[in-house]
């Protein structure tokens, strides 16, 4: 079942994605600017891309207005 996160670059949130996992979510961002070679996991919601860090966060899901 995949879940929407944000992907975090310092304070910015760079994108939003599906994923299954926030790991997940954030080595497919990662991903697209190269090789996966030079992705580091720093945790289990946490990627490392040439010193830069990005973090997957999950987007609370939309209330209902009623």
């Amino acid at each position: 079942m995949s879940r929407n996160y944000e992907i975090h670059s310092g304070r910015r949130i760079v994108k939003t994605v599906a994923s299954s996992s926030s790991l997940q979510a954030a080595i497919d961002y990662v991903h697209t600017f190269g090789s996966p070679k030079e992705i580091t996991i720093l945790g289990t919601d946490t990627v490392s891309w040439r010193g830069a860090r990005f973090v997957a966060v999950p987007v609370p899901p939309a209330h209902p207005r009623g």
